[in-house]
């Protein structure tokens, strides 16, 4: 069975607006949707999948990232520049970090460690957030160009906060690498613009009947 679909690219790609919109949450308003936030890092910590929904525990873990989605491709106007932001520079470093294959093993190996950590304390534990976020300032952030978040100086300057934004991006960067592993790409996007559109409505269509 191929993954190369425009569904799976859809759901996809709703990972990463998903994590980018609780990016920007977070740094705007310091908290964010509990659930929505367990997908994300969750997304991190499995290796093995029969599909790619399966790394988001359902269709319905990736509502908000579908609905996010929906709002981006049902407008010619950009709604969140920092969310666009963060979103193009993930897509931008994932090709630079599927380059560097010293780096993908030293992440993969790190994460190992996360996910035995997660089993002990939970998912989205501080320990868990802490060490997460450090794979992520030890191996990503260190690519240029670095991904600034804005938000406001209260809610970025908590350690706390800081752990989940940076697991946050590592998890965007998990579903860039997806988007790509189903074919996803740049130009795919901009030509099959509406064809996603539909795919987006039917899927949050679907949820909704569950």
């Amino acid at each position: 069975m191929s993954f190369k679909t425009i569904t799976y690219q859809t759901i996809s790609l709703a990972g990463v607006a998903q994590a980018v919109y609780l990016v920007d949450k977070l740094a705007t308003k310091g908290e964010v949707n509990t659930h929505d936030l367990e997908v994300c890092i969750n997304s991190l910590l499995i290796f093995e999948m029969d599909n790619p929904v399966d790394i988001y525990g359902g269709l319905s873990g990736v509502k908000t990232g579908l609905q996010q989605l929906h709002k981006q491709l049902s407008t010619t106007q950009i709604t969140n520049a920092d969310q666009a932001r963060y979103a193009a520079s993930i897509v931008f470093l994932e090709n630079k970090f599927s380059k560097d294959k010293a780096m993908q093993a030293s992440v993969h190996q790190k994460i190992k460690t996360a996910k035995l950590q997660s089993e002990h304390f939970g998912i989205t534990h501080q320990n868990v957030l802490a060490n997460l976020a450090d794979i992520y300032h030890s191996t990503v952030s260190t690519l240029a160009p670095r991904i600034m978040v804005n938000g406001e100086h209260s809610y970025l300057s908590s350690s706390e906060n800081i752990n989940k934004v940076r697991s946050l991006l590592l998890a965007g960067l998990r579903s860039a690498m997806l988007w790509k592993q189903c074919g996803g790409s740049r130009w795919r996007f901009l030509v099959f613009r509406h064809k996603m559109l539909l795919e987006v409505e039917f899927l949050l269509a679907e949820i909704d009947k569950e």
